[in-house]
């Protein structure tokens, strides 16, 4: 795939900028959207996504350098590299840490604008992850199957080898996932319970792709990707805030 969309002059035009910046704004208008239909102060939405991609964009270089520890002591300089190095759970957790920051401040419901405002997240993964497929990062395992992407020109994937496109994978379940996300919110018993959904939902997809990921420089814990060794946390944690949630509102409603 081709990253470099479009230049002029000294301007050019990346593709996984240009999707991240989609997915951001298309997180904002469903966000705003949303608010406004179930009755919550959209005015917050902006403020919200501002918070959770500084503390995103925070966390998952934060994550990065934690776990690539040994090639930092080696090379302090790496840490001045925003090019690339990002850990998507680190962006998961300073974003939702970044949201329950901002809703304190605010004196705001954190639950409710956490079940109104993770769709949106998952939405914007989406988008995110078409950036990777565009730049050949997060690329899959070897294959001679008939689902296969040769890159040509890519900075990070091996080019001139089929490989699996676990970045459109990845993507597909993205956007399902907002979708299913979407669906329950009308159906949840309480707040709280779409985001621990979410949880469980990427946590088990993304276990599952590790498999089939070919950028094992990553790191390991173990026998698990890094990524997989979270996901089990992560996926806990979110059974634990589905049922937890669901328990508190029973009480209430008793």
């Amino acid at each position: 795939m081709k990253n470099e969309l479009l230049t002029i002059g000294p301007f050019t035009v990346y593709g996984y900028g240009l999707m991240i910046a989609a997915g951001i704004l298309a997180a904002y208008w469903t966000g705003e959207y949303r608010a406004k239909k179930y009755g919550l102060e959209a005015e917050h939405v902006f403020n919200f996504v501002v918070w959770c991609v500084v503390g995103g964009f925070l966390g998952a270089k934060v994550l990065y350098w934690v776990t690539n520890i040994k090639e930092i002591w080696k090379d302090f300089s790496t840490i001045l590299n925003f090019a690339d190095g990002w850990v998507v759970y680190g962006g998961i957790i300073g974003g939702i840490l970044s949201a329950m920051l901002y809703a304190k401040r605010k004196g705001l419901y954190f639950p409710a604008y956490f079940d109104l405002l993770i769709p949106s997240v998952a939405l914007a993964q989406g988008f995110g992850r078409i950036g990777c497929f565009l730049a050949g990062c997060c690329y899959g395992v070897e294959t001679d199957g008939p689902v296969a992407i040769v890159f040509h020109e890519s900075a990070y994937a091996p080019n001139g080898i089929p490989l699996l496109p676990t970045q459109l994978f990845s993507s597909g379940l993205d956007f399902l996932h907002f979708f299913i996300l979407i669906w329950f919110a009308k159906r949840k018993k309480a707040d709280g319970q779409v985001g621990g959904l979410y949880l469980i939902l990427y946590s088990i997809g993304r276990f599952v792709l590790e498999f089939y990921r070919g950028d094992l420089i990553r790191g390991s814990v173990g026998m698990l990707s890094t990524s997989q060794f979270i996901s089990i946390f992560t996926v806990a944690a979110g059974f634990a805030i589905f049922v937890w949630c669901g328990k508190r509102a029973g009480v209430q409603y008793k």
